[in-house]
């Protein structure tokens, strides 16, 4: 079983379900997880956290898959590639749903040339064009999220891993 490591930004919380994240994280990385709670400026009674997580492949897709049930969380999680498993991004929102992307080496979002392809063949125009290629790099939950990301801005800073 390979290990990877990975980041989960819980962005907003209401303040009943905290506990509730905290038992269903740990339940996904298969220890118990204790988060650190911080008053989420953005929304009235919610709550923010981060935690950075070392597990098996494929965390990132159970953390994801779990979250998204709350239904009122929305949350980021990332998981590191291995020399078997691609990076990947995960980002819910409670309006949006559920976004995924595999992201390449320098933290960019990779899409397969066969969904660039269907975009282009599904767009008759060039603005078409351009909001399918926005919805295959998950703009809308970019937009929607950057005002919770934001919100926490002047708090310590975390920094992911070395690279190299």
């Amino acid at each position: 079983m390979t290990t990877t490591r990975g980041v989960l930004h819980i962005h907003s919380a209401p303040s009943a379900l905290c506990p509730h994240v905290e038992w269903a994280v740990g339940g996904a990385v298969g220890a118990p997880v204790r988060l650190e709670w911080h008053p989420q400026p953005a929304e009235r009674a919610a709550y923010r956290a981060e935690f950075t997580w070392s597990a098996p492949v494929g965390t990132a897709t159970r953390l994801a898959s779990t979250l998204k049930r709350w239904g009122r969380v929305r949350f980021e999680v990332t998981e590191d590639a291995t020399a078997a498993s691609e990076a990947e991004r995960y980002s819910y929102t409670p309006a949006l749903g559920i976004f995924h992307a595999t992201v390449g080496l320098h933290g960019d979002i990779v899409v397969p040339e066969d969904r660039i392809r269907h975009a282009m063949l599904g767009s008759p125009d060039e603005t078409s064009l351009r909001e399918a290629l926005d919805a295959l790099l998950g703009r809308a939950w970019d937009v929607e999220l950057d005002v919770f990301r934001h919100a926490a801005e002047g708090v310590p800073l975390r920094w992911l891993h070395e690279v190299g």
